[in-house]
Formats: C-alpha cells, sequence, structure tokens
C-alpha cells in the first residue's frame, strides 16, 4: 500500500543507474548522415560535380528541417499550457 499515491494511483519510480554505470552518446555529425543517406563516398563528392551538388542540396535541407524542429520545441516550452 505505500506505493500507493493519495487517488490509488501507483506512483512510477526510476531506477537509481549504479556506481558504475556508464552513458554512451552517439554525436550524429549532418555531413556523415547526407552521405550515408544518398549512398556517395566523399570521394563521389570531391570528383563529381552532380554528387557535389545533390549533397550540398541534402545538407541544407537536413539543416533546415533541424532548426524548424529546434524552434517547435522552443515554441512548446514557452507556450506551455497550465492547469
Amino acid at each position: 500500500m505505500s506505493s500507493l499515491g493519495p487517488l490509488g494511483f501507483g506512483i512510477p519510480r526510476l531506477a537509481r543507474p549504479s556506481s558504475d554505470a556508464h552513458e554512451h552518446v552517439v554525436i550524429q555529425k549532418a555531413l556523415y548522415r547526407v552521405l550515408n543517406f544518398t549512398g556517395l563516398t566523399i570521394n563521389d563528392v570531391v570528383n563529381n560535380d552532380v554528387a557535389k551538388r545533390m549533397v550540398l542540396g541534402y545538407y541544407k535541407l537536413h539543416k533546415q528541417v533541424q532548426r524548424g524542429c529546434e524552434v517547435v520545441d522552443l515554441e512548446r516550452s514557452w507556450n506551455r499550457r497550465v492547469g
């Protein structure tokens, strides 16, 4: 009964990480993601003008979408409904 809250619902508890727990951070770089998406290598981009322009277009699109997501997240945090 001690885990029940005032309304009778269980209170979720997060398990504490052990002292030897490690956190893994994956850094994703935009250029590598675009190259992986297009299936091109950096050598293709350097040696081929068409591939260079295609990767540049996808890179700009990636940055624009990323910035749009950041703006939406900020607007949600600023305009949070209280009540």
